[in-house]
């Protein structure tokens, strides 16, 4: 028996239906293609979005809102008492008391030393007696004036009883004489007690300023004299005590440079610290701005006066102080950063631009950062003018406004379209860098 033949090939064919054409989307190919096609499209869309986002500015913002700003000139000095009194003796000699110390309150007229007064009470003795001498001499002198006018008179009654011809007319002349004489000497005795008067005034006049006494309420700021010191008035002004009125009430004595003088004006409010009080500030108003000058090193500055109140007596004349004058201030304006006013965003309109026109390969392959993105162009300024931009839903928006004050770091503005809390663009980020 004859086993059978295997099939042809073409039969085979013909069985399986190999033979007949199959659509396209059956085709395991196409599908396969078409996947890896939009993997790659993907791919090249999200790694461009994530690289746009990336290059996109990020804003630094401030809120915009109201305070008050200050131009302020800066000076030093020291604090002085508002009138303080050197002490000292007109007179020479030798100290026998001291009554009073260093921080002793002191009231007007107590004595506070004393001189040896033992040549002084001499003097005065002295010039007592040549007052007695000469009133003595005075009343000699009018003596001898009634006794020269009784004699006088004598001879005019002679002569009117005797007609003329008694007493002789030399007689007559010689009394006349007399009289004025003793007229005369009388006139210089009575100008001799007056002299003595004056001698013994000023002898007791001095015997009293051996007793030196405060000329005003005061405080002893300074003591130097003690208990046998010899003063010595007629070489030199001896200074034995310094006195300071008021305390609660000193002045504060800055130099101010003279570029900052002109904007330093009388009334002006201060500030100042001192080493003695760390952190604590100090009121204080500008009462006088000299006219004078002082060069100290070729530094010329001019001497400005404060008025400072010191009730609880924490500030000592002496001290070293740091005033800040307030020569310019505002209250309740709007104020920005100044490096708000130095800003201007970069412009994403011009990078599209730049790219409208290029073909896929560009628009899959990311510029390197910063390029096509132009800064734009800040704005012409007038006097007094600027332009700051504000982020109103994400977009940075211009907005004209009139510059005020500044103090360097914040900037009075004004202007249509301004509200608290605006969002101010006062620098920008790419990737986290500026």
């Amino acid at each position: 028996m004859n086993s059978p033949s295997p099939p042809d090939a073409a039969a085979l064919s013909t069985l399986l239906g190999e033979g007949a054409h199959r659509p396209w989307w059956r085709r395991a190919g196409v599908w396969i293609v078409g996947a890896a096609v939009l993997l790659l499209a993907g791919g090249g869309l999200w790694w461009r979005s994530s690289s746009q986002q990336a290059q996109a500015p990020r804003y630094i913002t401030t809120p915009l809102a109201r305070g008050a700003l200050a131009i302020t000139v800066t000076a030093n000095g020291t604090l002085q008492p508002t009138r303080s009194v050197a002490i000292g003796s007109e007179l020479s000699g030798t100290v026998t008391r001291v009554l009073v110390d260093v921080n002793d309150v002191v009231k007007k007229g107590q004595l506070l030393v004393e001189l040896d007064t033992a040549k002084l009470k001499d003097a005065v003795a002295g010039a007592r007696a040549d007052l007695a001498a000469a009133q003595a001499r005075q009343r000699q002198s009018a003596a001898s004036v009634a006794e020269a006018r009784a004699a006088l008179a004598r001879q005019d009654e002679l002569a009117r009883l005797s007609g003329g011809r008694l007493p002789s007319r030399a007689e007559h002349d010689a009394a006349r004489a007399t009289l004025a004489r003793a007229v005369a000497d009388e006139a210089g005795a009575q100008a001799a007690i007056d002299q003595s008067k004056a001698s013994l005034s000023t002898t007791e006049t001095n015997l009293g300023k051996a007793a030196i006494r405060a000329p005003i309420d005061g405080v002893v700021l300074t003591r130097n004299v003690e208990p046998g010191y010899a003063v010595a008035a007629s070489l030199q002004a001896v200074t034995l005590f310094t006195l300071a009125e008021d305390l609660s009430r000193l002045r504060l004595s800055v130099n101010v440079d003279e570029a900052d003088v002109a904007q330093v004006h009388a009334g002006q409010p201060a500030r100042f610290t001192v080493s003695a009080q760390p952190g604590r500030q100090y009121p204080a108003t500008v009462t006088r701005v000299a006219f004078g000058s002082t060069i100290t090193d070729n530094v010329v500055t001019y001497t400005t006066l404060l008025d400072v109140a010191n009730a609880d007596l924490s500030l000592r004349p002496g001290m070293t102080a740091t005033a800040t004058i307030a020569a310019k201030e505002k209250r309740d304006v709007w104020l920005v950063p100044n490096s708000a006013l130095r800003y201007s965003p970069a412009s994403a309109g011009g990078a599209r631009a730049a790219s409208g026109g290029a073909g896929i390969v560009s628009k899959l392959v990311p510029r390197p950062p910063g390029a096509g993105t132009p800064r734009a162009a800040t704005a012409s300024r007038g006097a007094g003018e600027a332009t700051i931009w504000v982020l109103r839903e994400g977009t940075p928006v211009s907005l004209r406004v009139q510059k005020g004050l500044s103090d360097g770091r914040n900037t009075e503005v004004s202007g249509e379209g301004l509200a608290a809390g605006l969002a101010v663009i006062t620098d920008q980020t790419t990737n986290g860098a500026k």
